[in-house]
């Protein structure tokens, strides 16, 4: 058995097999079935929400929540540039233009601040994300959106479960988007959903994962159906979200297990100067979908990954270069206006292994190799005069 210790394991038992078996062996209703239904149900009951329309990824989840909401092209989108690169694609999918701004320290959300400066007569949509599943500040963002009459779009890619004093991220916006891919707090391997309270919305997001099609019973129906929209094929199949059903059955030990071992490891690195955990900010439960350090100014990152490494310890770092800072995006925004503490925060956060059935001795070794790799690099630092002048 090997000693490595992965960046995320997938928590699965017998029922997710016997699902998945069930899912198979039917011999029908492979691409839609019973098993899309019951995962669907149980993720509105879940949530609290009137509509959950699965379909086959995080990302077309957003990019079926931005085209119900109308979202096309001429219009922009503000997004936080400190998020995986999908935020961003979803909405040039769309034909519209994402502007990026600036995060908060607190939580490492969409600034309100600085939302309220980007908005413009084009702002079509507000996306904030929920970063390493946490909440951002939502409910400053939500209150934004409504005093501005813009449409807010949760991704809520990384947050299954989390929530702000009591109530479930995903349900603040008119929309959310949920990822189900394999590292994940709920994981079918690939997959997504589109979740909201509104009809119309959830009208607009089925025909859409079935190239505009008004009814979802294409393979019990007769005839080949009425279109009345373009949409592509984004459906969730029965096998996927068989095994939805079974992990969500057991999300909230899962979402236990991640929250018990984050604590073990916040512990273990409470002695370790140049170090600071994410948290929540106060801002409710944090699910640890990912478990990310920031590591002090002084600190080559570099280092305290090839320390990890040489352990046999994963890490990775989420996200740098920020959105904006790619190839993909930088020459169309390099008139923007600066974002100072994305650049910053995208500079010194590292993400260190993390799963429900992280083991004790595990969480040692992560702390020992974490203590170990910024002592090393921290003797760097003479080369790191540049990062000491970022902001603080």
């Amino acid at each position: 058995m090997s000693d490595s210790i992965p960046l995320f394991e997938i928590p699965w038992d017998q029922r997710d097999v016997a699902n998945a078996v069930d899912s198979i062996t039917r011999g029908s209703y492979w691409a839609n079935g019973p098993y899309v239904e019951a995962f669907e149900a149980g993720l509105e009951e879940y949530l609290g929400v009137e509509h959950a329309v699965t379909v086959s990824s995080g990302t077309t989840a957003l990019v079926a929540a931005l085209t119900a909401h109308g979202v096309g092209e001429g219009d922009e989108v503000i997004v936080p540039s400190f998020t995986f690169i999908a935020t961003a694609n979803a909405v040039r999918q769309t034909g519209a233009r994402p502007v990026f701004a600036d995060i908060q320290r607190a939580a490492y959300g969409l600034d309100p601040d600085a939302v309220a400066d980007a908005i413009s007569d084009d702002t079509a949509a507000i996306v904030p994300i929920h970063p390493y599943g946490a909440a951002c500040e939502i409910d400053a963002l939500t209150d934004l959106a409504a005093d501005a009459d813009i449409p807010l779009i949760e991704d809520a890619a990384e947050a299954f479960g989390a929530d702000y004093e009591g109530k479930l991220l995903g349900t603040f916006g008119e929309s959310a988007a949920l990822s189900f891919c394999q590292n994940k707090i709920l994981p079918t391997g690939e997959g997504g959903a589109v979740v909201t309270d509104d009809d119309g919305i959830a009208r607009r997001v089925k025909r859409y994962r079935s190239h505009g099609r008004a009814s979802d019973e294409y393979f019990q129906s007769v005839d080949s159906g009425e279109y009345v929209g373009v949409g592509t094929n984004v459906r969730m199949s029965d096998l996927v979200a068989s095994i939805g059903c079974a992990q969500l059955e057991k999300v909230e030990a899962n979402i236990t297990g991640r929250r018990r071992a984050a604590e073990q490891l916040s512990t273990g690195l409470a002695g370790v100067s140049g170090v600071e955990p994410h948290t929540t900010a106060g801002r409710g439960r944090h699910v640890f979908q990912l478990y990310t350090v920031t590591l002090g100014a002084d600190i080559d990152r570099s280092v305290v990954i090839d320390t990890l490494t040489e352990r046999e310890i994963a890490s990775k770092v989420y996200w740098e270069p920020a959105a904006h800072q790619t190839e993909a995006y930088s020459e169309e925004n390099s008139e923007s206006a600066s974002l100072p503490v994305t650049e910053d925060v995208a500079g010194r956060v590292l993400s260190l292994p993390i799963h429900p059935e992280l083991r004790s001795a595990e969480v040692d070794r992560i702390v020992a190799g974490v203590s170990a790799g910024i002592e090393r690099g921290r003797s760097t630092a003479p080369r790191l005069e540049a990062r000491d002048a970022r902001p603080k």
